[in-house]
């Protein structure tokens, strides 16, 4: 839920590195760094204690009190940016973002899709595309919605929904054209093609059949 906080205390990273940041991932550690109204500190956080705190029910969108070195004092912050390990999946770095709760701040929201299956056009054989997955809002930090749902469950072939027909809460404040296309449902076309091209086919193989036809009556005709 928007609002959620998190209590996440992380140690100073006194060295920093390539080998300093793999030494540190070896044993279980995720390095960072937390940007704030003062210098950028150097942090590193239990991959554990990380995972925890992103994965509550407000996700990356949640605030977290970090607390470095359990000096006592806490930094309101949210997850400005992380890297994944192309191979293996994991967190190798995160980004931290110092914020101030009484300021709007910008955020990237995803759109989940409801009712897919009760759509008339996708009963019918249509099928639901979304483009658009996620949108860019500005709100107060403890405003950011975890996500938008988008029920599609009356959407018949040839209809969409449009960035204009999500539910913004107040406070809320959209980024995006409202005119952008988030879902349309339209209708197959795949079945229709290859059909197309078997007839074209077929009618090749009749006009090649009756050609050779006509060669072979014209050869009996001249052997005659």
């Amino acid at each position: 839920m928007a609002g959620e906080r998190t209590k996440l205390i992380v140690a100073a990273r006194p060295q920093t590195g390539s080998r300093e940041s793999r030494r540190l991932r070896k044993q279980g550690l995720i390095p960072g760094v937390l940007y704030g109204r003062s210098a950028p500190v150097a942090i590193v956080v239990p991959e554990r204690e990380l995972r925890r705190a992103l994965t509550g029910s407000a996700g990356l969108h949640s605030i977290l009190d970090v607390e470095i070195d359990g000096a006592g004092t806490t930094h309101a912050s949210i997850l400005k940016d992380y890297q994944v390990d192309a191979v293996r999946g994991g967190v190798t770095h995160v980004d931290l973002l110092e914020v101030r709760l009484d300021q709007p701040i910008t955020a990237t929201v995803v759109i989940h899709v409801l009712g897919t299956e009760d759509a008339p056009g996708v009963r019918e054989g249509g099928v639901l595309a979304q483009p658009l997955r996620e949108i860019s809002v500005e709100a107060l930090p403890l405003e950011v919605p975890e996500h938008f749902d988008l029920d599609v469950s009356g959407l018949a072939i040839g209809d969409s929904l449009h960035v204009s027909d999500l539910a913004i809460p107040a406070g809320v404040t959209l980024l995006d054209d409202p005119e952008t296309v988030v879902v349309t449902v339209a209708a197959q076309t795949r079945a229709v093609e290859v059909e197309a091209v078997v007839e074209g086919e077929t009618a090749e193989g009749e006009g090649a059949a009756a050609a050779d036809e006509s060669e072979a009556e014209a050869s009996g005709d001249s052997e005659d």
